[in-house]
This record gives C-alpha cells, sequence and structure tokens, in this order.
C-alpha cells in the first residue's frame, strides 16, 4: 500500500466484521490440528500456526481498527461452549475481540438447549452453521441433509429470533435462492452473508450466474453483505481483479447493507491485511465520507450491536465492550 494509502488507512475508523484467532497448543480445531480439508485457496499450510491477538495487532498496524467481529472457526463441534468460553477469555485480557459469531449446529437435536446456552455470554451476536453444499450449481440436490432447504436446519433456524441471535450464512451463490426460501419466512432474522456469496468462478458464465444469486436475495431487507474473502487461489489480491465484485455488491445492497471485513487470518493466503484493506479504501474513494464511513464501521457497530462509543474508551478501559440492547438484533436495513 502506499503512503498515502496508509495516511487514509488511519484516518477510517474501522470495526473489522470478520476475522479468527486459534490456539494449535489447545488441539481443539480438527482442520488446522490433524485433518486436510479441501480449501478453496489451494494449500492452507501457512495458516496451521497460532494467531493470537498480538498478530491481528501487528498485521493491522497503521490502520484505525477500533474493534472485531469474531467468527467460529471449526472449533471442535462436539464442544461448541468451549470456543465462546475461550474468546470470552481472550477478549477479557486483550481488549479484543469486541463481539463473537458462535457455533451452533441448526440441524441437530441438541439446537436449542446449544443456542439458549450461547445467547447467555455477552459478546455473542449471532451464530453461524455453514449449511451442506453442492461443489456445483449443476449438483445441487433439494432437502438434502444439513442444507438450507433441509426440514431439520429451518427448524433450527426458526429458533434463533426466540433467542435474540443473528445469523451468518457461508455458502456459494447457487445456494441462495434457498437461502431465499428460507429467509422469506422469517423476515425478524437478521442475515449477513459472509465472503460476498463466494464468487470465486470469474468467467462470464460464472459471474452472470453470481450476480443474478445476490440480486435475488437483495430483495429481503433483513440481509446484509460482508465484503470479503474474495480471494483467488494462484493469484495476488488486485483491485483489478476485486473492484467489479465490491462495486456489484454496492450497487445491489446499497451503503446501509455492506460491510467491509479481513478475514484474517485466512486470507493471508492471497494478501496482508493492509492490501486488502488498503484494496477496500482505493475502491470506494469516490463515495462520500458518510458512507465510507457505514461500509468499515458503523454498519458493523450496528448490525452486530456494538457500542460505537464504547470501542473508542476501550483501550482507557482495558477491556472488550459490550452493548446495551445486545438480546434484541436489529435488521441491516433499519
Amino acid at each position: 500500500m502506499t503512503a498515502t494509502g496508509e495516511t487514509e488507512g488511519a484516518a477510517v475508523p474501522i470495526l473489522d466484521a470478520h476475522m479468527h484467532l486459534w490456539d494449535l497448543a489447545l488441539d481443539k480445531h480438527p482442520w488446522l490440528c490433524r485433518e486436510t480439508i479441501p480449501f478453496r485457496y489451494g494449500d492452507y499450510g501457512a495458516i496451521r500456526r497460532t494467531f493470537a491477538v498480538a498478530d491481528y495487532r501487528k498485521a493491522t498496524a497503521g490502520f484505525d481498527v477500533r474493534g472485531t467481529v469474531y467468527v467460529e472457526a471449526e472449533w471442535d463441534p462436539t464442544d461448541p461452549l468451549g470456543e465462546t468460553r475461550w474468546v470470552h477469555e481472550v477478549a477479557a485480557r486483550e481488549g479484543l475481540p469486541s463481539a463473537m459469531v458462535a457455533q451452533a449446529w441448526l440441524d441437530r437435536e441438541d439446537v436449542e438447549e446449544v443456542l439458549a446456552a450461547q445467547a447467555a455470554f455477552p459478546l455473542v451476536r449471532g451464530i453461524r452453521h455453514k449449511p451442506a453444499a453442492a461443489p456445483s450449481p449443476e449438483t445441487v440436490e433439494r432437502g438434502r441433509p444439513g442444507s438450507l432447504s433441509c426440514p431439520r436446519f429451518a427448524r433450527g433456524f426458526s429458533l434463533l429470533a426466540r433467542y435474540g441471535l443473528s445469523y451468518d450464512l457461508q455458502v456459494p451463490w447457487w445456494h441462495l435462492g434457498e437461502g431465499v426460501e428460507l429467509f422469506a419466512r422469517h423476515p425478524e432474522i437478521p442475515v449477513i452473508l459472509n465472503h460476498t456469496g463466494l464468487p470465486a468462478d470469474r468467467s462470464n458464465e460464472g459471474l452472470e450466474g453470481w450476480r443474478a444469486a445476490m440480486a435475488r436475495l437483495s430483495e429481503l431487507p433483513q440481509v446484509a453483505v460482508k465484503i470479503s474473502g474474495i480471494g483467488l487461489p494462484g493469484r495476488p489480491w488486485t483491485v483489478a481483479d476485486n473492484g467489479p465484485i465490491v462495486r456489484t455488491v454496492l450497487e445491489l445492497f446499497g451503503t446501509d447493507r455492506c460491510l467491509f471485513a479481513s478475514n484474517w487470518p485466512v486470507d493471508t493466503l492471497c494478501a496482508e491485511f493492509r492490501t486488502i484493506f488498503g484494496g477496500f479504501l482505493e475502491i470506494t474513494r469516490d463515495l462520500p465520507d458518510a458512507d465510507r464511513k457505514k461500509l468499515f464501521f458503523e454498519n458493523a457497530c450496528r448490525i452486530y450491536r456494538i457500542d460505537a462509543a464504547a470501542l473508542a474508551r476501550k483501550g482507557e478501559a482495558g477491556a472488550a465492550p459490550t452493548s446495551p440492547g445486545r438480546d434484541r438484533p436489529v435488521s441491516p436495513s433499519s
């Protein structure tokens, strides 16, 4: 990033709406400690090490990062509350993260018990369950167990409102139609689409399919989009590659329903934080300052119910802020 970009990064407040931490000494992340899984960025050996708050602060030096949203990192699924307890211990000690999206499996028998327990933690704002997904648009199987069109999944999803929780969705764009059908039945549950709907296929056909799916999703006012996770395997992160993706999402969802996020440290496989957020700054340079502040900071505060003033004070207080009224989800469009 240029010196001008570094100066700009220091001047724009940021609430990083999607990041992770992990300590491999805990042996709680099978995909990092023991298993090797198919990964959308290819070889992920470089992130199979511990990433702590100190590492995050080093990576974000030069930017005015005032807070973060931690998103579940596929901790041992037999112990979803263990991750939540650990994150709260880290936040109490380090002042980050500012809020949390916890783990819960919506199609499991014990889902209501897990949701109730997760909702009792002060930093938890929502949950993420990655639905079962097909490898391509042609192989989608409606009603597949664990998918967005699975009746058991739908039942678990319907319980989120009862516990004041939002839903973070990570799924390839060819499943968004199933999501629209489910979410339309529950307009009271805020949904935050992770990683821009995963537009990995940048062919004309792939981009047309992704745009059509995103356009349909944008018709639901309770849905917001995290603009993140748009790196391409084997390619450096560039404005030329990713600017059209960002601008399309802003066109479809508007500046009130989009959030910029780093997906740190996963996206270090394709770029450093400064490259990604420097790119976001460059892509949005022509937008009014008020809109940029929404995208980088205010929307994430509103959607994840984080007190922006508390973020400014947390350095003095030495603790992660909580938000008054965190038990009532806020619609992304409100």
